[in-house]
């Protein structure tokens, strides 16, 4: 997650508290959306942005996780996210984002 994007997401949280606070995370594999995800709850493992050793516990998804994608109108999602569903590896991500979750997320759904 590069440090805009950190510097956005501290900035919601300090705005609206983490509990308020979902990341929905769109990288095409397995490894950088867990990077992302590890990102926002346990801090930023690369010690180099805003989020370094701040532990916010966020949930994070991907975009391609039935929990969003059950939220989505199907028209909207087909648009902006099917074509790129069929070529990554869904369930891989989702193993990944759900060890992130399990491990480092404060919140529970």
């Amino acid at each position: 997650m590069d440090l805009e994007n950190q510097k956005r997401v501290k900035s919601a949280v300090d705005t609206h508290g983490a509990e308020n606070v979902i990341v929905i995370i769109g990288a095409a594999e397995a490894e950088a959306a867990g990077l992302a995800a590890e990102t926002v709850t346990n801090g930023d493992p690369t010690f180099a942005g805003p989020l370094t050793g701040v532990s916010l516990g966020l949930r994070v998804y991907h975009c391609t996780e039935p929990v969003f994608k059950d939220q989505v109108d199907p028209g909207v999602y087909d648009e902006q996210i099917g074509m790129m569903e069929m070529v990554l590896n869904v369930d891989e991500i989702m193993v990944e984002m759900k060890s992130m979750r399990d491990q480092f997320c404060k919140f529970k759904d």
